[in-house]
């Protein structure tokens, strides 16, 4: 376990919520400025509370990142059956899950002071490896789901 990579993580994280209070908005408007079409799979599986779901899947990307770098392995199986998951069952491909992850390290990472360039480079570890292990879960999906 690196101490620093980990002080840096909460580190940037009580920034951001100091700086930005809640990222949900924020984190949804630069995800659906990327991915317009996630809007629709949202609202297909929110059962009428896409406020709720939003909210719930920013926060599970927030423990993705807070949690990656101390306890990989359970990062690790979430986000692998919860990429085949989503693809597989709900027909949201792999691509929309990292981009939602990608868009909540974005917002955090914003708050980084240019000068504190080890901290950037945490966080640009961070969003790489995260990004690595989504692509390696959707190496899973079924061959149908990818059809669809």
């Amino acid at each position: 376990m690196d101490a620093f990579r980990l002080a840096s993580v909460e580190q940037s994280l009580s920034r951001a919520a100091e700086r930005t209070g809640d990222i949900t908005v924020p984190v949804l408007d630069r995800y659906y400025g990327r991915c317009p079409e996630a809007r629709a799979a949202f609202d297909e599986h929110s059962l009428g509370n896409r406020a709720w779901l939003e909210a719930r899947m920013v926060e599970n990307s927030l423990h993705c990142l807070l949690r990656w770098f101390e306890c990989p392995g359970e990062i690790e199986i979430l986000l692998a059956g919860s990429v085949l998951h989503h693809s597989d069952i709900l027909d949201v491909p792999p691509m929309l899950y990292s981009e939602l992850i990608d868009a909540t390290a974005e917002v955090v990472a914003e708050t980084i002071p240019p000068e504190n360039a080890r901290e950037r480079e945490v966080w640009d570890t961070l969003r790489r490896e995260l990004q690595e292990l989504v692509d390696r879960s959707g190496k899973w999906v079924h061959p149908l789901a990818a059809v669809r």
